[in-house]
């Protein structure tokens, strides 16, 4: 049995879950959100709670199962609470500022780097050099950080680039001396 499918999801005040056949629709006060469920899952309705169950025993539905749990209940989390992620920008002249809803980056090129974030997407720039990404879709916000991050991965010699804040970097040494 799937340990995180078998677990019920609460719905907090103000959040309104509608269920149609395999789509869900959950409205809440940051937004709404709505996407297909397999059909290997059932989605249940019990007073305020939502039930994830499997249609059979299958391995392909067992698997579904834990999947279609995480993803309902982000979705719950999402238009109640809202998600956050931190960026950290590390580098010799490498900053950021907000210009509305755009995001323009100084990372070492010989360009800024201008980048307009989705609808749904919020963020601010604290000390030039830490991002904050809010948003109440976490899948949305997750590939836009992935996005900014492409644009200069942290390299492991002296850790320049765009990072997760809390994300630890290996570093590796460089060259030995020369005799």
């Amino acid at each position: 049995m799937s340990r995180i499918g078998k677990l019920p999801i609460t719905l907090p005040s103000g959040v309104e879950v509608s269920i149609t056949e395999q789509e869900v629709v959950v409205k809440g006060p940051k937004g709404t959100l709505r996407r297909q469920f397999h059909p290997m899952v059932q989605i249940e309705r019990e007073d305020n709670t939502l039930r994830v169950k499997p249609q059979d025993q299958s391995q392909q539905a067992r698997a579904l199962w834990g999947l279609s749990r995480s993803l309902l209940n982000n979705m719950v989390v999402g238009v109640s609470a809202g998600f956050t992620k931190v960026l950290e920008i590390i580098g010799v002249g490498y900053k950021a500022e907000m210009d509305g809803s755009t995001l323009k980056l100084a990372l070492g090129f010989s360009h800024p780097v201008i980048f307009p974030l989705p609808e749904g997407i919020s963020g601010s720039v604290e000390k030039n050099t830490i991002v904050t990404l809010t948003g109440f879709d976490k899948e949305l916000l997750g590939q836009v950080c992935a996005n900014l991050r492409r644009y200069r991965p942290p390299e492991p010699y002296k850790g320049k680039g765009i990072k997760f804040q809390g994300e630890v970097i290996r570093r590796k040494v460089g060259k030995a001396g020369v005799k």
